[in-house]
């Protein structure tokens, strides 16, 4: 029995139990002043689906828990790390209760922790255990340090068996039907897709059932990626299928160290053909009635297709969220 199925089989006991010493004191704190959701969006979006469909969307939560497992680096990361997202549990709680109040399922699409370690594994196992997720991964998911090493396939293949066993889905390609919709996950992490992942993709559509598609990272969008432009003074777009002749025009960070411009900079967009094929496959089909994304930690809402708009929800870190009803 793996660690996910262990905390499924205990689950609420197991996170009030078992999770070490300052989770009580995160639980202890909530229940004398619980706080809410800073802004919760509502959305009603017309899929098809066979009888109502009602869920929360969160997305980036950037969890930053150590403890005497994880190593010294871990700690003074999680100590810097910590600064940037001193709300992350806090509107992770608000999320979960918002949800179970008002009959939700959750569907985060990607960063619920900032970095991998057996307290973050932990704490996550625990979570899907009280309630009803489906997820897709965020890159900061197989993230070891938080920067300092190039971000690709075999980077993954260090912490991926790891974390997928704590998600409740798998993390590369998942499908769930609901209410005759199907709600299908994929890994775009690192700004691609493989042609493996648009073949498993396209089987889904083969269903014929009208989709919902889940990813962390926006795929191209005019508008979102001028505004992405504008808010990051030319360097990047953090788009999945970026125009090349956009990624050409990116602006080098004059205070980045040039053995780091991979990072967030044109060579981060090392996009493949396979990639390109899957967004002008993807724009042409008519069952693709919304996307669900996160990632920009801000909400922005676009046509991406004929039949379906990109929906970008805000950091959870924040509360933010988007609270979503599919008909």
């Amino acid at each position: 029995m793996n660690r996910r199925e262990f905390l499924h089989l205990c689950g609420g006991l197991f996170l009030v139990s078992q999770l070490p010493e300052r989770a009580y004191a995160h639980f202890a704190e909530l229940a004398d002043e619980p706080i809410s959701l800073k802004e919760v969006k509502r959305l009603k979006i017309a899929v098809g689906a066979s009888a109502p469909i009602r869920v929360l969307h969160i997305s980036d939560t950037h969890l930053t828990r150590v403890d005497s497992r994880d190593n010294e680096r871990k700690h003074t990361l999680a100590a810097s790390r910590s600064k940037a997202f001193p709300m992350a549990e806090q509107y992770l709680d608000a999320a979960v209760r918002y949800a179970r109040e008002r009959d939700l399922k959750i569907l985060h699409t990607g960063d619920m922790q900032d970095f991998v370690s057996e307290a973050n594994l932990d704490f996550i196992a625990a979570t899907f255990a009280t309630g009803d997720w489906y997820t897709s991964a965020g890159n900061h998911e197989f993230s070891q340090y938080v920067g300092g090493a190039k971000e690709n396939a075999e980077y993954k293949a260090q912490s991926y068996d790891k974390v997928q066993a704590v998600f409740p889905n798998d993390l590369t390609v998942a499908s769930r039907v609901i209410n005759g919709v199907n709600f299908v996950a994929i890994d775009n992490v690192y700004y691609y897709v493989t042609a493996e992942q648009h073949a498993a993709v396209k089987r889904e559509f083969e269903r014929g059932l009208p989709v919902v598609l889940l990813c962390h990272i926006p795929f191209y969008t005019p508008k979102h990626c001028l505004d992405a432009l504008t808010r990051h003074q030319g360097r990047t777009s953090y788009m999945v299928a970026t125009p090349p002749k956009v990624i050409e025009d990116f602006r080098r960070d004059p205070s980045s160290a040039a053995s780091e411009t991979y990072r967030s900079r044109a060579v981060s967009y090392d996009i493949d053909q396979p990639t390109y094929d899957f967004y002008d496959w993807l724009k042409e089909q008519p069952q693709l009635k919304a996307i669900l994304c996160g990632h920009m930690h801000e909400f922005f809402e676009e046509q991406f297709s004929p039949t379906a708009v990109q929906y970008t929800v805000g950091a959870n870190y924040f509360g933010y969220a988007q609270e979503i009803e599919f008909v």
